[in-house]
């Protein structure tokens, strides 16, 4: 008797597919747990356990492994993505060993809200107190990363158990039909005890905030590389119709095989440069963690690099705003290829399929278009860059 076929298959970025074996317990919890927020919760704590740190080496492993998951269901890779990252971000703050329980990471703005930490009744302790925008999960989830404002006029991080008495979730209008199981409001906090991570501005400053931003761009990566499965599926179950795929079908398989294959080797390649110690931090004063990262970004820039950029220090976000602005573009292609080819069909009647389509639209949307290519041109104009 054959075994039953698998419902997955990894994603490669730089391994092969007997070195992506070990990935198989986590890819067959996550199919198994699909829209189903506390099990893929649970999911992701597991992995979370022996996952890869970036810049530690297996950087391209812990990629494979959010791509991978992200190939299954898109959702489930953001729902791991931020607790992975968060692992990473107490790990680089000297706190490993508080990396229990399921993780978030809130670092969001917006207007008409402010979180802001203030000093606590105990010597030395911290509270919040204020509101959070865009808190994916909080309902859920048992610990987050979180930036406040601090008296300093910067912005700090701070870890909090979201169980505490002064945090209060409010459910909120989540009408999206792209993620739609993981919904994102306000999180009001009063008095909230805080574990500092690191100094004020540390939380930007680091160079594993550019990593965390190209973690999430091997999540939109493995979305594509779901779509492109599908439809090169599709071909497949067409000739076997006797509908043999037309020059216009084959030569859009041809650009997805080309856009999905370059865009992994671009991954292989910054996970190098990640782990060979080759991307520093931003380096700015701490005051500016005050500002939008954009902002802290074109301030650093400012103070000029060499032409060319390179060395310990620079061009760890310019490598990030290139990785995601090419992995976005990707996306957006590969959406496009795929959906002109197989018409209104798949949208309308394969609930996996659509659903692919739906949260991989919205989440992409975090990459902020031209917006991003205008920071990375005035870093580019200072000089970061290696052509």
């Amino acid at each position: 008797m054959n075994p039953p076929r698998r419902r997955w298959q990894a994603v490669p970025i730089s391994s092969t597919p007997e070195q992506l074996a070990d990935l198989d317990p986590t890819l067959e919890a996550v199919a198994a747990a699909v829209e189903d927020v506390p099990a893929l919760l649970a999911a992701a704590n597991e992995a979370g356990k022996s996952a890869p740190k970036p810049g530690g080496g297996d950087t391209a492993r812990l990629w494979e492994l959010l791509a991978s998951v992200a190939s299954i269901d898109v959702a489930a890779g953001r729902i791991l993505e931020p607790h992975l990252d968060a692992g990473a971000i107490l790990s680089q703050a000297g706190m490993a060993d508080f990396f229990t329980g399921t993780w978030a990471v809130f670092a969001a703005e917006g207007p008409g809200t402010r979180l802001t930490a203030q000093p606590g009744p105990q010597p030395g302790g911290v509270q919040l107190t204020g509101s959070k925008p865009w808190c994916s999960l909080a309902q859920f989830v048992d610990h987050a990363v979180v930036t406040a404002h601090t008296a300093t006029g910067g912005r700090g991080a701070f870890a909090i158990d979201l169980r505490d008495a002064g945090v209060t979730c409010i459910d909120p209008e989540w009408t999206s039909r792209g993620l739609r199981e993981i919904p994102s409001g306000t999180v009001h906090f009063d008095r909230v005890a805080a574990v500092p991570l690191g100094d004020d501005g540390w939380y930007f400053q680091r160079p594993g905030f550019a990593w965390g931003g190209m973690g999430v761009a091997a999540c939109w990566l493995g979305g594509a590389v779901a779509l492109g499965r599908y439809f090169k599926a599709a071909l497949i179950r067409g000739a076997h119709s006797q509908r043999e795929p037309d020059q216009v079908a084959l030569a859009s398989l041809g650009e997805v095989d080309r856009i999905l294959t370059s865009t992994s080797q671009y991954l292989a390649r910054a996970a190098e440069l990640v782990d060979g110690g080759r991307l520093g931090g931003v380096d700015a004063p701490a005051a500016l963690a005050a500002v939008p990262p954009a902002e802290l970004r074109h301030a650093e820039a400012a103070k000029g690099e060499p032409e060319g950029g390179g060395g310990q220090g620079a061009g760890a976000w310019s490598e990030a705003l290139r990785v995601r602005g090419t992995v976005a573009a990707a996306v957006d292609r590969v959406q496009q290829l795929v959906s002109q080819n197989l018409g209104p069909g798949p949208l309308a009647f394969d609930d996996r399929y659509g659903k692919c389509m739906a949260d991989l639209s919205l989440y992409v949307r975090q990459h902020h278009a031209t917006r991003d290519d205008a920071e990375l041109g005035a870093l580019t104009l200072k000089g970061e860059h290696a052509w």
